[in-house]
């Protein structure tokens, strides 16, 4: 089982072996963390993403799926994209939002990743309500059976690492 951390931070500083980006599922840059990401990675890593995208065809990330490209300037080996769900309040949406972290897991397993940074997916302009979504993606990794040592979780707000760090004290 990885060991959890919770921090609030900038994600694009962190010191790991994989940054996780918030993409959309045609992987082309957006806003957000997905803009913040891809501007600190460089042209390099812009670059890989558009090979990725080539590759991959008409919707090279489908929503809970994972995909990795190189990292370029950031301080990681690799940027792990995947696409949250937009929030509709169904039961599909906690399903979609599990899959997106098992997906990166399984991604940064095959990678032979130890150290990962999530943000909070899908909580931005996809609507997610982070006191619902935090309880997924704490659950969800912790139950993930994976070869990552760490998973660090980098949110925007004191008010996001507080809702964070109440569903980790009760995953506990």
């Amino acid at each position: 089982m990885a060991r959890i951390e919770l921090l609030k931070g900038d994600i694009t500083e962190q010191s790991v072996d994989a940054i996780v980006n918030a993409a959309n599922t045609s992987l082309r840059a957006g806003g957000g963390v997905d803009g913040a990401i891809t501007r600190a990675a460089g042209p390099e890593a812009l670059a890989d993403r558009e090979r990725v995208i080539r590759e991959r065809g008409r919707t090279p990330l489908p929503t809970g799926d994972a995909v990795a490209t190189i990292a370029g300037d950031l301080d990681a080996r690799w940027i792990i994209h995947t696409a949250g769900p937009v929030f509709h309040g169904s039961t599909r949406d906690a399903e979609l939002l599990a899959s997106c972290h098992r997906s990166v897991l399984r991604v940064a397993d095959e990678l032979g990743v130890a150290t990962v940074a999530f943000p909070a997916i899908s909580t931005g302009v996809y609507g997610y309500p982070v006191d619902q979504a935090a309880p997924i993606a704490i659950s969800t990794v912790t139950d993930a059976e994976t070869t990552v040592e760490q998973v660090r979780f980098v949110l925007f707000s004191e008010r996001d690492l507080e809702i964070f760090r109440r569903a980790l004290e009760r995953a506990d």
